[in-house]
């Protein structure tokens, strides 16, 4: 059984962190421990983690603030997830593991997800199509790498959603094009589609 303090992690973490309407806003100890039944001490201990992950700011006499991505972060991200995940496609055609059933079957489950109020999980599945393809490389090391980008991953791309009307339907062109070229084995192709998606996500998220 999960211990008070990592229920209020995860809760923050996957709930509260992901909401864009808390961007920047303030949190009450009391309401998160209320909402998840717990006490305040657990949550101001999962505070104090996400904090060391700079996913939310301590205010001195103010509280916790949940710490809005800059543009620079956002750019950061994108360029790392780039980095990674044209590496994972390389790898995975040169060794014949592209997990491309995998990947057709996150797909078909994220046409199914439309509307703002499956925003969340169309971006839930969205990671998991990406963490499924850094997955088949077998590197653990890497895979715990990728793992540590996620909150930030779906923090983005559900702000991305917001942000412009139309995105879900773009978004599943652009898989459809990352697992067409794995599907083909063209790796420089893979790669240009991974590119071509970052960027896309990168540009709703500047211009807002």
């Amino acid at each position: 059984m999960a211990s008070g303090r990592e229920k209020a992690y995860g809760y923050l973490k996957e709930t509260v962190l992901t909401d864009p309407a808390m961007q920047g806003e303030f949190l009450s100890e009391q309401d998160i421990a209320d909402r998840i039944g717990v006490s305040r001490t657990p949550i101001r201990e999962a505070l104090l983690l996400l904090a060391a992950e700079d996913l939310v700011e301590l205010v001195p006499k103010r509280g916790a603030r949940v710490a809005p991505l800059s543009g620079r972060e956002i750019s950061e991200l994108m360029e790392l997830r780039g980095i990674v995940e044209r590496f994972a496609a390389e790898q995975v055609l040169t060794s014949g593991r592209a997990p491309v059933r995998e990947l057709a079957e996150l797909l078909d489950r994220q046409v199914g997800l439309s509307g703002p109020d499956q925003a969340k999980e169309f971006i839930a599945v969205d990671h998991l199509f990406h963490s499924t393809l850094v997955s088949a490389v077998g590197n653990a090391l890497l895979d715990r790498h990728y793992e540590g980008l996620r909150s930030r991953q779906v923090r983005a791309g559900v702000v991305a959603l917001y942000n412009q009307q139309g995105r879900q339907e773009a978004v599943l062109h652009e898989h459809q094009a990352i697992l067409d070229a794995l599907t083909a084995g063209d790796a420089a192709a893979a790669c240009l589609a991974i590119d071509n998606h970052l960027g896309s996500t990168l540009k709703v998220l500047l211009t807002g």
